[in-house]
């Protein structure tokens, strides 16, 4: 794992996941690694009362009966589609569900105006062709078709961003099961032994497809309906609980610093004055009339990481080796202003409406905090 910068969750849990598969005994649909409950258990994590000899972290933080659903539904003939807001978590969770059904989260197609039918299908190697001709050898399987090959979840992240003919050709594969290859030539009807045929590619026990899409991209390539009727929705929502929130953030910041082997405390007064500030900003959002009086941040929880993240490596390279409020003020200020004036007119009338105030209440950080984003507005605007 040293030699990788970011490892996928197969390998970065792989003992958890040997371990949990050698006392698994319940029953597995298909071809799966794991049992449903034991696949609910790797990404929730464990408790008392699941009779463990050893304790399973929580991977994803969120409510359990969307994990539930979202099993359920890879357990059946369906696709499964995430949806939600930037930074909730959804490729997170596609990931980890992959990785502890079929040990393999990688077979991934990235959904963008660019991705073509090649991408979700099949392409060739067009030396290969020319010396030898069209076959199976010298085809390139796209990462869905491999998935079918598999009997295990291919991924279709940004569903909602690539084009039609692309979604359309979806809608063929969680539909039918196969990919038909007419290069190959043959009569499509002539199966042989075993169910197979030369110029198909057939789909095998255990096949599903994990799509995210970002409900503020809706409109941008909206989804038909028949696509639409091949997937069960899972909608995953912006995380509003404090508590929930402090232990995704906690959880991915302990993860940086173990990656970066850095040895530096997050205070927890610190945690508290980015959440209490990313919790303001988000109810003026709600509040706003129109849209240039909101961030254009979507204000997630990832983005609060990112903030948070920001702070540590600077305070680790540049600062003191200790995160103060007015680094987290100012990775704050430098993450969220990406229109200006638009955006530094907004956190400047927060610094001066809202923190300013509390500040002089409470004391403690803000202080701190409201000099720092005052400085960091300055020095952008």
């Amino acid at each position: 794992m040293s030699d990788l910068l970011r490892a996928p969750a197969e390998i970065k849990y792989a003992e958890e996941l040997d371990w949990l598969e050698s006392v698994d005994d319940g029953p597995k649909p298909f071809t799966w690694r794991l049992s449903p409950k034991m696949v609910r258990l790797f990404v929730l994590g464990s408790e008392r009362s699941d009779g463990l000899d050893r304790e399973i972290a929580p991977k994803w933080f969120g409510d359990r009966s969307f994990v539930e659903r979202s099993i359920v539904t890879l357990a059946s003939d369906r696709g499964l589609l995430l949806i939600g807001d930037p930074g909730t978590g959804k490729s997170w969770l596609a990931e980890l569900l992959s990785a502890a059904i079929c040990r393999n989260s990688t077979l991934v197609v990235q959904g963008t105006a660019g991705t073509t039918e090649d991408h979700i299908k099949y392409s060739w190697n067009v030396s290969q062709v020319i010396a030898s001709g069209q076959s199976r050898d010298s085809m390139i399987p796209s990462p869905i078709m491999t998935a079918m090959e598999a009997g295990a979840i291919g991924r279709f992240e940004e569903l909602t961003r690539a084009t039609s003919d692309v979604q359309d050709a979806l809608i063929s594969i969680l539909s039918e099961k196969y990919i038909s290859v007419p290069e190959l030539g043959g009569d499509t009807a002539e199966v042989g032994e075993g169910g197979t045929a030369d110029n198909i590619v057939f789909a095998k026990p255990g096949f599903s497809v994990i799509a995210t899409a970002n409900s503020r991209d809706r409109g941008v390539n909206d989804l038909s309906s028949a696509l639409k009727r091949r997937f069960n929705f899972v909608r995953i929502p912006v995380v509003t609980n404090k508590k929930s929130e402090a232990e995704i953030v906690r959880f991915r910041t302990e993860e940086l610093l173990r990656r970066h082997s850095i040895d530096l405390d997050v205070p927890p007064t610190l945690l508290d004055v980015l959440l209490q500030s990313f919790a303001d900003l988000r109810a003026s959002a709600a509040a706003a009339g129109s849209d240039d009086e909101k961030l254009e941040s979507a204000l997630s929880t990832a983005e609060q990481i990112g903030v948070l993240e920001d702070a540590i490596l600077h305070s680790t390279f540049f600062g003191e080796r200790s995160l103060t409020a007015r680094t987290l003020a100012v990775s704050l200020v430098g993450s969220l202003a990406r229109r200006q004036p638009e955006d530094l007119a907004i956190l400047n009338k927060y610094l001066h409406g809202v923190v300013e105030p509390r500040s002089k209440d409470q004391g403690g950080s803000w202080p701190e905090f409201l000099d720092g984003g005052r400085d960091a507005i300055a020095t952008l605007s």
